[in-house]
Formats: structure tokens, sequence, C-alpha cells
């Protein structure tokens, strides 16, 4: 038999608002012909950043290292890592800060994910050098300027 809810008195907690994020409210931002993400949230202090990502089928997430873990949830389609390990929906992957990657999207659906990124992703070229970084500070730059470019209002996303 489930227990009823009990409400604590007010004067026994602080409580701090929560911030709702509707995913319906905040625009796919297309990076190519076959990756686009959604933003959620940002850190104030650029530590880390949440966003739904979404790869078209036969889409390749090139080699990149992750200078803090990362959490990702796989909500539809299916993608294989490099090191043949295929992950489909409902599937929780953790890359601890170091892992270097790539993975390919395979089947014929996208796939989407939700991502927790805590640092920075870096994009490494076949040398091993970077040739681009993700981060809280130019993913939120990125949809800053897509909300400017398409006179779209920018959400409150920061923490």
């Amino acid at each position: 038999m489930s227990q009823p809810l009990v409400t604590p008195p007010a004067s026994m907690f602080d409580y701090l608002p929560a911030r709702i994020g509707r995913s319906a409210d905040v625009p796919w931002i297309r990076e190519s012909d076959v990756k686009s993400w959604k933003p959620l949230r940002f850190a104030s202090d650029g530590s880390y950043f949440v966003e739904l990502l979404r790869m078209s089928p036969g889409a390749v997430m090139p080699l990149h290292r992750h200078t803090g873990p990362i959490h990702a949830f796989n909500l539809e389609g299916e993608r294989v890592l490099c090191t043949g390990e295929r992950i489909g929906p409902g599937d929780y992957v953790f890359e601890p800060p170091g892992n270097t990657d790539w993975w390919r999207i395979v089947g014929d659906q996208p796939m989407t994910v939700l991502v927790v990124v805590n640092g920075t992703v870096e994009f490494l070229d076949a040398k091993g050098q970077v040739r681009s970084r993700a981060s809280a500070q130019t993913q939120l730059e990125a949809y800053r300027r897509y909300c400017e470019q398409h006179g779209v209002p920018m959400l409150d996303l920061i923490d």
C-alpha cells in the first residue's frame, strides 16, 4: 500500500525553485546536413552543458577527446562505437575524462541522445592535434548566434 504524500513544514527546508526546461520551446540548431543539437542547460561557470544531439543515419562523430566526464542516454536510433560496441535506445554511456573515441550512426533511423558534457570536447585530426573544441562557452555562443540570426528569443538556459 502506498504511503500518503506528506509535506513537511516550509520552515524545515530552504526550497530552491526548479528550473523546468521545455525542449519543445528550444530550436534544433543545425550544425551540418547530418548533425543538429538542442541546448537544454549551460553552467554559469562554464563547467558543463546539457543538450539533445541528433545525427542522421550514416553520420560519423569524428575522433574526439573529453576533458571531463560525459553522460549520454540514447533516446532513439543506434550508433556503433569505434570499439565495436553497439548503443541503442535506452542505453547509457559514461565516458571518463581523457576518453578518446569516434562513432557512427547505424540503421535507417536518426539517433537522438541526451548528453551531459562536463569540461570540453576536443576534436582531433589524424595526428591527434586539436582542430576544434566544444564547451559550454562555445555552445552558448552558437545558441546566441542562432537566436540572433533567426529572430528567435533566447531562453534563459543558464544556471
